[in-house]
Order: C-alpha cells, then sequence, then structure tokens
C-alpha cells in the first residue's frame, strides 16, 4: 500500500514524500492515521537531525516519519495481534517505548514506517508487546492525539514529591490541597496543566498561574474559570507577571508569605526559572517542564534552601503508559477537555513549513489532520478566511457555537469537507 508521510532526512531537511509500505508481517499491523497534533519536540528533531538523541544516524539514507500525537483505525493486524486489535477499531499510541535494548527509539523519531505525518503506517511488533498500542473510544480522533501531550502533563503531576520529616521517604505527587505555581502557564501545555489541576483526583488549595501575555491569560480564564476551579475547591488566580507590581512579592502574598509547595516551569527562560525557585516553600518541588533547544541551558538554584529548606527540583519530559490511560479515561468521561489546547488546524500538505517555523507560529497545538490538503489556519481566522475558503464558513460556524474551541463536531464536517490529499 502506497502513503504519503513527511519524513527526516537531516538537519532542517523535511520532505512530505509517496512510497510504498512493506507488507505486513504476522506481528505488525497495518494502520490509518486521521489526526496528528505537531510537538515542539519534533521541531526540535528536525533542526537536530541525526544528533538527536532519538533519531537514527543514518537518515540520509532511511529517513523517519515524523510525528508521535497521533490518532486512527486500524486497518489489518498480522495473524499474532488480529484476535486483540480488529479492523476499523480506533487506537491512539504511548510513542515512549521504553525499549531494554534501545531506550530511545520512538514512533515519531526512530523508524521509517511509523510516525504520526502520514496517511497509512505500519505499527511494529515492539509497540503491541510493550503495551502502547491504546484503544480509544472518543468521539473525535484529535481527543487520541492530545492524549499523549496530556500524558505528558499527568507525569508531571505524578512525578513531583514531597520528603516526610524524619524519614528518607518520597512521597510522590503534588501536595494535595498545598498551594501550587504554574509559571509561564498558559501556553497549550499550560492550559492542560490548568485543566488536570482542576479537575484530577489529588488537587491543590491554591493554584496560581502566571504569563506575561495578556491575551493568552484573558482566553486562558475565558476557559478556565475562576468558578469552575471553586466548584472543584481550588482558588485559581490568573497573574500577569509583566506588571511591576506582580512580581515575586504579590506572588508570594497569595500564599501569606508560606510560598509555593509546587511550582511547575513551563517555558525554559532562566529569569522564569529563578522566580519559581525564590517562590518555593519549605519541602517545595519545583518541576522544570520546558524542554530546551539550547543543550547548555543553566540558571542559579538556592542551595542554602536546598540544605535548610529541603527544596529540590525534578524534570520530566514524558508520561508512561499509565498516565497516558488516565489521560484517555478523564476525557471519555468527560472530566477534561484539551480541545483548548488547540488553535490551528491544517494538513498533511502544512506539516514541513509548520513543523520547521513551529516556534514562530503564535498560539497553541496545531493539529493535522492527514488525509487533507489544508494550509495551517488558526480557528479564531476561520470566519475571515472563508471569503476565499467557503468550506471555513461551515467550521467558523461550528467552532463559535462551541465558544471558539474545537469540537467533534468540527472535526466531522473538515472531514467531510476539505480537499483530500
Amino acid at each position: 500500500m502506497k502513503t504519503k508521510a513527511v519524513r527526516l532526512y537531516g538537519k532542517n531537511d523535511l520532505r512530505l514524500d509517496e512510497f510504498e509500505l512493506p507488507a505486513i508481517r504476522e506481528d505488525e499491523i497495518l494502520a490509518h492515521i486521521i489526526s496528528d497534533s505537531i510537538c515542539m519536540s519534533s521541531y526540535k528533531a528536525a533542526i537536530q537531525g541525526n544528533e538527536h538523541k532519538r533519531v537514527p544516524k543514518d537518515i540520509a539514507e532511511n529517513p523517519v516519519i515524523i510525528g508521535h500525537e497521533f490518532c486512527g483505525e486500524i486497518v489489518e493486524a498480522g495473524s499474532k495481534w488480529k484476535e486483540r486489535f480488529k479492523p476499523g477499531s480506533r487506537f491512539s499510541i504511548q510513542p515512549a517505548l521504553n525499549q531494554k535494548t534501545d531506550p530511545y527509539a520512538a514512533p515519531g523519531y526512530s523508524f521509517r514506517y511509523i510516525g504520526g505525518s502520514a496517511t497509512y503506517i505500519v505499527i511494529p511488533n515492539a509497540v503491541m508487546e510493550l503495551g502502547c498500542l491504546l484503544p480509544y473510544n472518543g468521539k473525535a480522533f484529535f481527543g487520541g492525539s492530545l492524549a499523549e501531550p496530556m500524558s505528558c502533563i499527568v507525569g508531571t503531576f505524578h512525578a513531583n514529591y514531597h520528603t516526610k520529616k524524619g524519614s528518607y521517604i518520597h512521597e510522590m505527587g503534588i501536595l494535595e490541597g498545598g498551594n501550587m505555581a504554574i509559571l509561564a502557564g498558559v501556553g497549550p501545555m499550560g492550559l492542560g496543566a490548568i485543566d488536570y489541576a482542576i479537575h484530577c483526583p489529588r488537587r491543590p488549595g491554591l493554584l496560581v498561574v502566571t504569563d506575561i501575555d495578556e491575551t493568552r491569560l484573558k482566553r486562558a480564564a475565558s476557559i478556565y474559570t475562576v468558578e469552575e476551579a471553586a466548584r472543584n475547591d481550588v482558588k485559581l488566580v490568573y497573574v500577569n507577571t509583566s506588571s511591576p507590581d506582580r512580581g515575586d512579592e504579590y506572588v508570594m502574598s497569595l500564599t501569606n508569605g508560606k510560598g509555593y509547595d509546587d511550582v511547575f516551569v513551563l517555558a525554559p527562560v532562566k529569569p522564569v526559572v529563578e522566580m519559581g525557585d525564590r517562590l518555593l516553600a519549605f519541602d517545595g518541588c519545583l518541576n522544570f517542564f520546558a524542554g530546551p533547544s539550547n543543550a547548555a541551558f543553566a540558571a542559579e538554584f538556592n542551595f542554602y534552601n536546598v540544605h535548610y529548606n529541603s527544596t529540590h527540583v525534578v524534570g520530566t519530559s514524558g508520561g508512561n503508559t499509565e498516565d497516558m490511560l488516565e489521560s484517555l479515561d478523564m476525557m471519555s468521561t468527560g472530566l477534561i477537555n484539551p480541545a483548548s489546547m488547540v488553535t490551528h488546524i491544517g494538513g498533511l500538505d502544512c506539516v514541513v513549513g509548520t513543523t520547521l517555523n513551529l516556534p514562530k507560529i503564535p498560539g497553541g497545538k496545531k493539529l493535522i489532520y492527514t488525509n487533507i490538503r489544508m494550509e495551517l489556519t488558526a480557528i479564531g481566522s476561520f470566519r475571515e478566511k472563508s471569503k476565499d475558503n467557503p468550506m471555513l464558513a461551515g467550521l467558523a460556524d461550528i467552532v463559535e457555537k462551541n465558544a471558539g474551541l474545537w469540537c467533534a463536531d468540527a472535526e466531522r464536517y473538515l472531514l467531510a469537507n476539505a480537499v483530500k490529499i
């Protein structure tokens, strides 16, 4: 079967190719990809090429398919898996395979025939053996794509820890009922973190979300309202720290000077990291949840407080399969809605340009439907651009009725009416 896919050949060398997939073996699965969201990690892989730790050295001769936040349908399962995975069933995937033989290998970085930026793929045996091909029963394919970034957020919350005085036991997870700050927190991952923080079983008592972009703060506050948080016993406060009177002193005053038990830093920016350090309470945990492109990125950390106040730091870059299952379950029951993370929609033909220019494109997640042709388009511009593309008028009608958010109805309309690639 032929597939169309975006493949990585070297540094800044992405190409949309059409090529023949090999016939599946008895332990493989043929699948049809419907949606894939573009992650900053794909940009990093694209600019680093084979210097990236997950990317093979021989991509010039054996290019890999990019994209690791994907969702689709099973087309055919080899004899080993045909009783478990049926044609037509939907799936999501955990790309962090964590194989003993190659712990860095992951779909979207390391394989020739599996990645999200494709129409059809061959799923290798290792994915199923490691329990990383996950059934998905959501109403819309994009939810299955966003389960992966949501699992990273879930994993971040689980990775924080606190100590028990007088013992060497680390109690995992955020401090329930404690003070939490999410710094640089209204980007796409920040929105997901807010959603999870106010709806997960282990919630903070105070949640302070900071940023320097007033427009993005207002959007976040309109989606995740103070009232909604209060209904879940969380006091939610949004703070624009670009204002001179809204710096450390003000943010600390919201805790009556106690500080924050859990601080999440969502931007690889030295002043933001150092602010997070200054905000920590006794036994406070700072989670650096922001992958820098610069391998030499560094920031100061107060080691006096490490010694005397038991402050500590962790870093997470992904979730595990249990985190992803938790994400899928919370989405299926309506507890969380990652649609807030999505700000742009596009087709497979826009993936190369979007990925290589991702840091320059404002907004949140760029959601790709891999079987259509469509330039990357901001959801907020559907109405304006419908003058040139009547199909967008229908999308505008749907999302405007849904508080400006992408949704299952919008997805169905797009797949029925967009130009096929």
